[in-house]
């Protein structure tokens, strides 16, 4: 990828460009947040140079997972299904929600170093905020409590975070902003949901029948995958 190619395309979007660097920051501001009154007793381990090894392992192999996207029958196009957001929450579930933000992220920049971008930035960053809506609060609440029962309740309400989280986003922000930058009309999008389901003739209806599925499917599948693998992989991350 072209570095110069992808500063030129991020000039030409300014104002999104600021939201998205004010969104990070607020994601990054809650997460660190958190692990101050939460963690308090683990602050003085969780910068180790182990941990940024291991949270750089973690976004190399989060970015091989988000390079393979699977096509859903009931979305459209712009919406595949990866399962990225699985090293992400076991990173964080090792070592605090600090390090899942920053294994999300580090993944979205090499992506768009390595690949660049097709979504106008857009699908990029909407990767990286609803990823996060899972799982900053998913790694709260598991390292409150940290048991097993906690680990299954922090994922499913992860899940129905990123679900109502993803849906309005889309709904108020990013499809029109998918539609601003490609300068095309909104219910061009529209109509490409409509020709996979006819029921979709809306935003509204594009949401609901697209989006809230979507997300549904994916947090289920990260909450099975996560459940199943964590515990073998938590003594490897640790060093146990």
């Amino acid at each position: 990828m072209n570095l110069g190619k992808l500063w030129e395309d991020a000039r030409g979007h300014v104002e999104f460009v600021v939201v998205v660097i004010v969104i990070v920051a607020a994601i990054i501001a809650l997460a660190v947040i958190a692990e101050k009154f939460l963690f308090k007793e683990k602050k003085s381990k969780r910068f180790k140079t182990r941990n940024i090894a291991v949270v750089g392992m973690l976004s190399a192999i989060a970015l091989v997972l988000f390079l393979f996207e699977i096509p859903l029958p009931f979305a459209p196009s712009f919406y595949e299904l990866d399962f990225s957001e699985l090293p992400v929450l076991i990173g964080s579930f090792a070592l605090g929600p600090v390090a899942g933000v920053v294994i999300e992220l580090c993944k979205i920049l090499l992506k768009l170093v390595i690949k660049g971008t097709t979504t106008a930035f857009v699908g990029d960053f909407a990767n990286f905020i609803v990823g996060c809506s899972m799982v900053v609060p998913a790694a709260i609440i598991y390292h409150r409590f940290r048991t097993k029962k906690a680990a299954l309740v922090s994922l499913v309400t992860g899940t129905a975070i990123m679900t109502v989280f993803g849906s309005v986003f889309n709904a108020f922000y990013l499809l029109p902003a998918f539609a601003d930058l490609y300068g095309m009309p909104l219910d061009s999008i529209i109509a490409m949901g409509q020709e996979i389901n006819g029921n979709i003739n809306s935003v509204a209806t594009l949401v609901l029948f697209a989006v809230v599925p979507f997300n549904l499917l994916k947090g289920a599948v990260l909450t099975i995958l996560t459940m199943l693998l964590y515990k073998h992989i938590s003594p490897i991350i640790k060093g146990h």
